[in-house]
């Protein structure tokens, strides 16, 4: 077979090719590639001087200020669609007359940046942080979408203050960056008392008094979020709480602990540190639930948490016939005579107990209740 009709083969993927580095940039010789910039220095001066200089120009861009900027309308149309469109609406003025276009609202210095980036997509630092706004905007409304990842990028981690977050805030809105809106958003309520005051806040309260309406319809929202998440943290604490003290009781009933145990247990004085946390508490709540007066269910504070201990160990116990906490086989029976309502309702505190130590297959307890 003729060699020259072989196909070409097909490139070696960027990570293996060594003409390119690791960020897939292609290299050539010793040329250096900007920070800001994607394209080689080279071509990249060359697309600079051909927007400097104007070479050719044959687009007069009007911006506020009465000044104009010279650009070419091939360049033009091939980075953003809007403005090839703008541009085949103008052809009508004449072929040796330059086709004019109207940019206003945002500095004239940012048009420029912004036109600059379509010739090389490259960007000036300084320019960026000083227009990132009116860039951003541009970008947007021209449908430039590298320039507005760019622009969104360096408000998200550079350019949000408490000065300009809330017009921040509604360029993000209007501009469809919902990424830019959430971390501002959130900046914001983190930041209300001194945003609040700013001058920002003062003009959207004149001019945008739905969207104040709704920022602070927000705040109140994570106001009611944070509690109910403090609620169920301090919820679970207490269902964690009462797993562990059923947990010790269990130890202490069957090995015995300190000075408290089976009557057939022989306790150590010298025994090593106890690993039950509960436990010290529980040893002196049975302490006082043997001597107490008013023992009964409906009497003492304390003793009404030492039945509840109880009950729960009798519906969780995994051998309630040779169980040795006291009480375990009596109150598993006296539960079959309780109402439906009082039944649900030991039910649901089971299951929230089980739920928050995930304590299915212990080895004390069983989930059959």
């Amino acid at each position: 077979m003729d060699q020259r009709k072989l196909p070409i083969p097909p490139p070696l993927p960027i990570h293996l090719n060594p003409r390119f580095d690791k960020k897939g940039l292609k290299i050539t010789g010793s040329r250096k590639i900007k920070s800001n910039c994607g394209i080689l220095n080279g071509a990249n001066n060359s697309w600079d001087r051909l927007f400097d200089e104007g070479y050719r120009a044959d687009v007069s861009i009007l911006t506020d200020g009465g000044v104009i900027i010279y650009a070419h309308a091939s360049i033009l149309g091939v980075a953003s669609p809007v403005l090839k469109h703008m541009l085949m609406k103008s052809e009508g003025q004449g072929r040796h007359n330059r086709r004019k276009i109207s940019i206003h609202g945002v500095p004239s210095e940012a048009v420029r940046v912004f036109i600059r980036f379509l010739y090389s997509s490259c960007y000036d630092e300084e320019g960026m942080k000083e227009f990132a706004l009116p860039l951003l905007v541009l970008s947007h409304s021209y449908v430039v979408p590298q320039l507005k990842r760019l622009c969104e990028c360096w408000l998200e981690k550079r350019l949000v203050t408490t000065e300009n977050a809330i017009d921040i805030f509604q360029l993000a809105l209007l501009c469809d960056a919902p990424r830019l809106s959430l971390i501002v958003h959130r900046f914001i309520l983190s930041n209300l008392k001194s945003i609040s005051a700013s001058e920002g806040w003062r003009i959207m309260k004149e001019s945008h008094r739905v969207l104040e309406k709704e920022i602070l319809e927000s705040i109140i929202y994570e106001d009611v979020r944070r509690k109910e998440r403090t609620r169920k943290v301090n919820e679970r604490q207490v269902y964690v709480q009462l797993y562990e003290a059923m947990e010790a009781l269990v130890h202490i009933c069957r090995d015995g602990c300190r000075t408290i145990g089976p009557h057939d247990k022989i306790l150590k004085v010298d025994q090593a540190p106890c690993q039950y946390t509960a436990c010290k508490g529980l040893e002196a709540l049975i302490r006082h639930f043997a001597g107490c007066k008013m023992r009964g269910p409906g009497g003492c504070i304390h003793c009404k948490r030492m039945w509840q201990i109880l009950e729960l160990h009798s519906r969780l116990c995994a051998h309630p016939d040779t169980c040795k906490v006291p009480l375990c086989r009596n109150l598993r029976q006296r539960t079959r005579k309780q109402t439906k309502k009082e039944e649900t309702r030991w039910r649901i505190l089971v299951k929230k107990i089980v739920r928050s130590n995930s304590i299915t297959g212990a080895p004390f307890f069983s989930l059959e209740i």
